[in-house]
């Protein structure tokens, strides 16, 4: 058991959007400390959705839409009863759905075949936006998993 509960980091807003949001996107997007890389790789794959999506929506509102659909709503985890693992579903902390979301998308985008690591991301968000894609299908079968191991839910701690 911890003995105080971490502290939580002040997280600055992003330069140009002015988003404390886009800044842990970017912050997960690094790579070996290039933060200012990351931000160019975000804000080109922003642009790239912006022209993409069409005068309707702007690019940060395709992604924000991106993010919701890919965040979970229960997970499962692992809980040994007796000497058998279960997996028990469980409800996600709010911040552990935006870490997640954040993650998949990241991760998926990463597994694309586009050229440039902007036009990958680029693409994941506007699948992502269309509930479609390698990271909203990772999220259908966490949901999935938990809604076949409902049986188990009594179990939770």
């Amino acid at each position: 058991m911890r003995r105080r509960k971490a502290k939580q980091h002040i997280i600055l807003p992003d330069p140009k959007f002015g988003q404390v949001d886009v800044t842990k996107f970017v912050n997960n997007l690094m790579l070996d400390g290039k933060k200012s890389l990351a931000y160019d790789i975000f804000y080109d794959a922003i642009a790239i959705v912006d022209e993409k999506s069409g005068e309707e929506e702007n690019g940060l509102d395709v992604w924000r839409k991106a993010v919701v659909n890919i965040t979970p709503g229960v997970e499962v985890r692992s809980r040994r009863v007796g000497g058998a693992t279960f997996q028990i579903p469980t409800p996600v902390r709010d911040s552990r759905k935006e870490s997640l979301a954040i993650k998949w998308l990241i991760t998926a985008s990463r597994k694309r075949n586009e050229k440039t690591m902007s036009q990958k991301l680029a693409a994941e968000i506007l699948a992502g936006a269309k509930e479609e894609g390698a990271a909203y299908k990772k999220k259908e079968d966490t949901h999935r998993m938990a809604e076949a191991n409902k049986a188990f839910s009594h179990f939770r701690f």
